[in-house]
């Protein structure tokens, strides 16, 4: 972009020493945020007598005075540049990934880098994939840590940013673009006020579901921590057997399923439920698509699980619950449902690749990119009959141009590329077809478990050479953040003005 290109948007050039300036003033603004956080296990540390209590307050304060330091450095009146948002999303996500590493590697369970790093970018971009065996006898504030994290990582680290963002004047709805490509319509007067609405109803949705957790029969604790993770999408549990460990409860298992939805589900739309415009949501078409596909998956698995021979309710149940998990990528499981037969195992791996809704707090591809893919290809049919036909393409009463036809496909490819990439480099840790596809697979879509033996739904990926993990790392970020927004920082034209 040229320099009279960024003088006629009204934006003042930076140089370099400004640009680090401003990136560095939101990295510590994060880290102090989070810094904060670490507050809530230190004093669940305090209250079970744990030993590692002072841990996480020393960690806590340290991290406090770094953040603060650097963001409160004065930066004048500069502003950065809407290119280098890019930048400034990875940072945050990388900074905070590797500052929630600290209580892993210096409290129990006294992980190496590596695993720590996994383990936090895991819960931070709501994975839900974990290095953890032992989770039933881990410290309470551990399990709250990782919690946490994940509720952040949802729709909460948006809403923690726009503490920040505004004193390096950057709209906080191009973070949210920049994270999920979110195509709802501003309907609100400022952004702030939409961003801060969808905390609010991040908010409700959560004690919704921790109080119907309670009421299920869940401990405080328990219901509290997986009241996080189900409506951020995310998946940890404080268990080794995950949800299976409330497999006894179906009105826990039935809660689970239905608040995965609604995690899955366009934020925006449940600010119009608030404002008492209740038609959106049924008539929203990447909605209706989402939901529809979901029952047709889960009434196909399950009527195979009856041919099986197993009781109709408890095929639907559990069918439901899981597939539910997997589409939505929250990585819960009450069942290896590796063990369904070879037939459901494929299912399993192709629900990977779906996802949610656009503007939620789940991963995937997102269901309205398939939708674009299915008025492309309605639209290179018309043309290869009709050549000389002109139509005009919508999608949600918009219409679609050929420029973001063009950006969803090249999107698309890269996905499957990158996993394909990711895929091949675990091939060179001695991994087997199934555990390599399956993990790239798991991580660029943020699911949580893979398939197989070693990281499926009954095991974890502790297992993994240090360089598997790193290697996942990256493709759990780039993942969470889109792809294109982790990739565009490698191409040499993004750094050369």
């Amino acid at each position: 972009m040229s320099l009279q290109a960024n003088q006629s948007l009204g934006q003042t050039p930076l140089d370099s020493r400004q640009a680090i300036k401003l990136l560095l003033k939101a990295v510590g603004g994060l880290i102090a945020l989070l810094s904060i956080a670490l507050l809530a296990p230190f004093v669940m540390a305090v209250v079970n007598g744990e030993k590692e209590q002072w841990t996480y307050l020393t960690l806590s304060i340290l991290g406090l005075v770094v953040g603060l330091l650097l963001f409160l450095q004065p930066v004048g009146d500069a502003k950065l540049r809407a290119r280098q948002v890019f930048l400034l999303t990875s940072l945050c996500w990388i900074s905070a990934s590797l500052f929630a590493t600290l209580p892993f590697i210096f409290a129990q369970p006294y992980m190496d880098f590596s695993s720590a790093w996994f383990e936090s970018m895991s819960a931070i971009t709501t994975t839900g994939a974990t290095v953890i065996s032992g989770l039933d006898d881990l410290p309470a504030s551990v399990l709250l840590w990782r919690a946490m994290l994940q509720w952040l990582g949802g729709i909460g680290i948006i809403v923690m940013a726009m503490a920040i963002l505004p004193f390096l004047q950057v709209g906080g709805m191009r973070l949210f673009q920049a994270e999920s490509s979110d195509m709802s319509g501003k309907f609100m007067p400022r952004s702030s006020h939409m961003v801060m609405a969808i905390g609010r109803v991040y908010l409700i949705l959560t004690a919704a579901v921790v109080g119907l957790y309670l009421v299920g029969g869940m401990g405080s604790f328990d219901a509290f921590v997986h009241g996080m993770t189900t409506i951020g999408t995310a998946g940890f549990s404080n268990y080794d057997a995950s949800f299976g460990h409330f497999s006894d409860t179906p009105f826990l298992i039935i809660t689970g399923t239905i608040f995965m939805v609604a995690g899955a589900l366009p934020f925006v739309l449940y600010i119009r439920l608030l404002k008492r415009d209740f038609e959106p949501l049924w008539k929203d078409t990447q909605v209706r698509a989402f939901v529809t596909f979901l029952i047709i998956a889960i009434a196909l698995i399950t009527l195979v699980q009856i041919v099986k021979g197993r009781e109709f309710g408890d095929a639907l149940m559990h069918t439901a619950f899981n597939v539910v998990s997997v589409v939505t990528t929250t990585g819960y499981a009450t069942e290896d449902y590796g063990s369904w037969g070879s037939w459901s195992l494929m299912v399993f791996f192709y629900l990977m690749f779906i996802g949610g809704c656009t503007g939620s707090t789940s991963g995937g591809m997102k269901i309205f990119r398939f939708q674009l893919s299915q008025l492309l290809l309605r639209k290179q049919f018309s043309q290869l009959i009709h050549p000389n036909l002109v139509s005009v393409q919508t999608y949600q009463d918009r219409r679609v141009n050929d420029s973001l036809l063009g950006s969803m496909v090249a999107f698309c490819f890269m996905y499957f590329l990158l996993i394909a990439v990711i895929a091949l480099g675990l091939s060179l840790f001695d991994l087997d077809f199934l555990t390599a596809i399956s993990g790239a697979a798991s991580a660029v879509g943020n699911v949580g478990p893979g398939l197989g033996e070693i990281i499926g739904p009954a095991g974890n990926f502790s297992s993994l050479d240090s360089g598997a993990k790193l290697l996942l790392i990256f493709a759990m970020l780039a993942g969470r953040l889109e792809i294109m927004t982790v990739l565009i920082l490698f191409h040499r034209h993004y750094w050369r003005h």
